[in-house]
């Protein structure tokens, strides 16, 4: 009775709903859609449940995910990121459901199914009306005092805007691979400094090592300064290795052999100050290739099941300055109205500036984009909890077509118990 107690009365159950109105004015784009405009509500219906009790306990999560289009068209769905196609427009409808088995012993926790990670070497999506989800295992133990370790493995991914789950690749990989395994560390040094160690590998495409480190620097009572360092070094393995047809990144690669071959390191500090935060920080790509994380964009599933997420400062709602060779300077100010009374208004302002993209006529390319913020949760009464987002921003680029976006949220949880 104790163990069928603690698995029910541990469990829990919310509605997550999100309005998303999503429009992209691609400008000058002469080789595919001039704009794309679409409204859609999505449903999250998220079950945890509790453990069984003893030295192992065993539980289940499921996830079910839906989307609703409330306003689309033909003439405005092409090239769209948020709305799967049925034929040559919008669906009306489309739906999911991941199911995931959990064990716990002590500190120690094993997931199985589907996963949704947030780790230095690979970041689940969740920039449209659906989140992006992995399937696979992974484990995540924390028995020593300032030190978790994770590791998994993955083998299949589902778009932020598919039904369908795909075999993994990166952004130009046309093949699928059934393996994406990882393993590091975080290690707090105190309550200042974090230590981060990671090491991934995509059968067939590449592997991966990231070293981070985080610190935070108080001063006085109310000012601190964060610095942020990260490297990544990403190398060819197997099929791109090999150059075998299908498996190539995309881009800009030294021999034209879409070879990945790439160093990515960055450099961010953060001083805040009384609701102000100023960040600056600069990034660089090294010349052989593009920077590379899971990206299933090229595997055919159309545009919808496109869309990755990398663990960079400048993976922004334009672009993410990830090419070959980029090197890109970054400045955002952020200010939290709760400094001034207002809880839950927050807003920012960022600049992102770039150049010496590599391409495969020669010379160097150039981008920059301006990307605006501004949000607000009620803090109490019936609607507590209920938020509002306005996202905007400005591209221009000599490397893709020049962007406007605008995005609009509404979103609400609600505790079903």
């Amino acid at each position: 009775m104790a163990a069928h107690a603690d698995f029910v009365t541990d469990s829990k159950l919310n509605l997550g709903l999100r309005t998303l109105y999503y429009d992209n004015d691609y400008r000058d784009n002469t080789s595919g859609p001039s704009r794309t405009a679409e409204l859609a509500q999505g449903f999250k219906l998220d079950y945890q449940s509790g453990y069984t009790d003893g030295p192992v306990g065993v539980g289940i999560n499921a996830l079910g995910l839906m989307g609703v289009t409330l306003d689309s068209g033909r003439g405005r769905h092409q090239g769209s990121s948020m709305i799967p196609s049925d034929g040559d427009g919008p669906a009306d409808e489309w739906s999911r459901l991941g199911v995931t088995f959990k064990m716990k012993a002590s500190k120690t926790e094993l997931l199985a199914g589907t996963l949704f990670p947030k780790l230095p070497i690979l970041v689940a999506n969740d920039g449209r009306l659906l989140q992006q989800t992995f399937q696979g295992a992974m484990v995540t133990s924390s028995e020593l005092d300032g030190l978790t370790l994770v590791g998994g493995k993955l083998d299949k991914a589902t778009g932020r805007g598919s039904t369908d789950r795909t075999g993994l690749a990166v952004g130009g990989g046309r093949e699928q691979s059934d393996s994406f395994t990882f393993a590091g560390f975080d290690y707090k040094l105190g309550s200042n400094l974090l230590l981060q160690y990671y090491h991934a590998s995509l059968k067939d495409y590449y592997r991966q090592d990231f070293i981070g480190a985080v610190h935070t620097l108080p001063i006085g009572e109310t000012q601190k300064l964060k610095t942020d360092l990260r490297y990544f070094r990403s190398r060819a393995q197997g099929a791109n290795a090999d150059g075998q047809s299908g498996y190539q990144v995309a881009g800009f690669t030294q021999d034209g052999d879409g070879k990945i071959d790439n160093d990515t390191w960055s450099a961010t500090f953060t001083y805040t100050v009384n609701g102000h935060s100023l960040l600056a920080g600069y990034q660089k790509v090294s010349d052989h290739s593009a920077f590379v994380q899971p990206n299933q964009a090229s595997l055919g599933g159309g545009v919808e099941a496109a869309g990755s997420s990398t663990y960079l400062y400048t993976d922004r709602l334009a672009s993410n300055f990830t090419r070959a060779g980029q090197a890109t300077r970054y400045a955002q100010y952020g200010y939290d109205f709760a400094a001034l009374g207002v809880p839950g208004l927050t807003t920012s302002i960022m600049y992102l500036d770039s150049d010496s993209i590599k391409n495969a006529k020669g010379g160097d390319q150039r981008e920059w984009e301006r990307d605006l913020s501004l949000g607000y949760v009620i803090q109490s009464g019936s609607f507590k909890g209920l938020g509002f987002v306005w996202l905007n921003a400005l591209l221009h680029s000599e490397a893709v077509p020049n962007q406007s976006q605008n995005r609009l949220l509404v979103t609400y949880t609600l505790s079903l118990f």
